[in-house]
């Protein structure tokens, strides 16, 4: 299918993945998909990277250039943050949508394009248009076939899956046999709440399998942070004091990686990240029996 599809949800839940998804499930998956980052290219660029430009159109412009658009021939152009699109460049991408065709800077003719448009955004488009933001047309042609995508804290059995699908990814790239996460780190993954979704997950899965000495990762493979709610947070500190709260967690965060390390000491301050003299002196400090 062609069907133009939005996919909204949260920074980070994983918009490009879905997108992915939806072009090498379907028939153009032998073709190329481009993604682009409509907030990550400059306002004065950006309508000759999508639409190409001809030579002489502009300073610099000393050859044909063809743009994205014609990169995605036959196959599927991604367009990410579609909620910062220029209100300028919206008129433009509604032609593309309506007639297929574009019209690259500098030329006076115009050129018929088959590429897939699926567009993404953290934004709440609807919102945008009443605000006089975005393109209510443009909006309508968009939410053809429209994904909402939950954030990852709303989506437990995801977790599990997304573990195993970034396991594989940086076990190959990083050239190390891991077969899973151990289920008392699993508990910990399931109990985070997430607040940078797939992409923070994505960074977690990287360390872990980085630091990892066994074939299963374990919980002294992840960050210190990860397991503890927020609402965890809030019942540790009584006040406002910054440095009060800093020790509250600092012993909490040292009695944790002791147990988790069987009173390693050496091993709880690398967990920790700090010295192992420093780790010492805190014990003494925080009066830390175990």
């Amino acid at each position: 299918y062609k069907t133009t599809v939005l996919i909204s949800g949260e920074s980070g839940t994983g918009k490009e993945l879905i997108a992915k998804g939806i072009h090498f499930g379907g028939g153009r998956s032998s073709m190329p998909i481009v993604p682009v980052n409509c907030g990550g290219i400059p306002e004065n660029l950006l309508e000759s990277e999508l639409f190409g430009y001809k030579k002489g159109a502009f300073t610099g412009a000393d050859q044909d250039k063809k743009g994205l658009f014609e990169e995605a021939e036959g196959g599927t152009i991604f367009l990410d943050e579609i909620g910062e699109l220029p209100f300028l460049l919206q008129v433009k991408l509604l032609r593309v949508l309506q007639e297929s065709e574009i019209r690259p800077v500098g030329s006076s003719k115009i050129k018929k394009i088959d590429v897939r448009v699926i567009a993404a955004t953290a934004k709440n488009l609807e919102d945008e248009t009443k605000k006089g933001k975005f393109r209510e047309d443009l909006f309508y042609r968009l939410n053809v076939l429209p994904i909402k995508l939950p954030p990852l804290r709303e989506r437990e059995g995801d977790v599990v899956l997304l573990c195993r699908f970034f396991i594989d990814k940086y076990k190959e790239k990083l050239e190390k046999e891991i077969k899973g996460v151990s289920p008392t780190a699993m508990s910990l993954l399931l109990k985070h709440s997430w607040p940078g979704n797939v992409r923070e997950l994505e960074n977690v899965i990287e360390r872990a399998v980085v630091l990892a000495e066994d074939d299963i990762l374990l919980p002294e493979n992840f960050p210190p942070g990860i397991g503890i709610e927020s609402n965890e947070i809030n019942g540790m500190f009584e006040g406002f004091s910054i440095k009060a709260a800093q020790r509250i967690l600092e012993k909490k965060l040292i009695i944790k990686a002791l147990k988790e390390t069987g009173n390693n000491r050496t091993q709880a301050s690398r967990l920790l990240e700090i010295s192992h003299p420093s780790l010492l002196s805190k014990i003494k400090s925080y009066n830390i029996n175990l």
